[in-house]
């Protein structure tokens, strides 16, 4: 199967499915593919709102339910938690929509804003338009990343397997970093 197979059969559905996880890595590929065509750059961002809206709204409800269990069984959140929960106490409506953006606490933040009891509504519609911003600005970035490697290297038809497949070490690689990480610190 061609790459240009592979991303247009599976594309969409990756970024929907890393989005869900975490997914700043997987949505730039994506947005780097629509500008090579593979994929059209709205649909890229609608799956990576997706799933990204659903993940957190997920993990949200995880943590109101669960929470407070979870956590007492997981130390080494403390310092996150923490963290997020001072931040939420100053700029609840900022935090909700930004923690996308911010590294280190963007996963454990929507769980942690479901233990602390935040309005449902209120995160739903936050988590919503954060969801909305994230994914137009990041997949907005790989698309013009697009445009950057191909300034630098004028017709990138010839290297594009090597840059997904660098993008895609890259990503790999800074995740499981922070896994190895975490489990050292855990």
């Amino acid at each position: 199967m061609s790459l240009e197979e592979l991303v247009a059969n599976y594309g969409y559905l990756a970024i929907a499915i890393g989005t869900f996880l975490e997914g700043e890595t997987i949505l730039v590929l994506g947005g780097f593919a629509a500008h090579r065509g593979f994929l059209e750059l709205p649909w890229v961002i609608v799956c990576a709102f997706l799933g990204s809206f659903i993940g957190d709204q997920t993990f949200f409800y995880i943590g109101r339910k669960n929470g407070q269990k979870i956590l007492e069984k997981r130390p080494h959140w403390k310092a996150k938690s923490t963290k997020v929960l001072a931040m939420m106490e100053k700029h609840q409506t900022w935090l909700i929509l930004s923690f996308r953006f911010l590294y280190g606490i963007r996963s454990v933040t929507p769980f942690l804003l479901g233990a602390a009891k935040v309005s449902r509504p209120r995160f739903f519609v936050l988590n919503m338009i954060g969801a909305g911003v994230w994914a137009i600005a990041v997949g907005s970035l790989g698309y013009s990343f697009g445009y950057a490697v191909e300034a630098m290297l004028g017709n990138i038809k010839r290297y594009e397997m090597g840059i997904f497949g660098v993008m895609a070490a890259v990503g790999l690689g800074f995740w499981l970093f922070r896994l190895l990480t975490k489990k050292r610190t855990g």
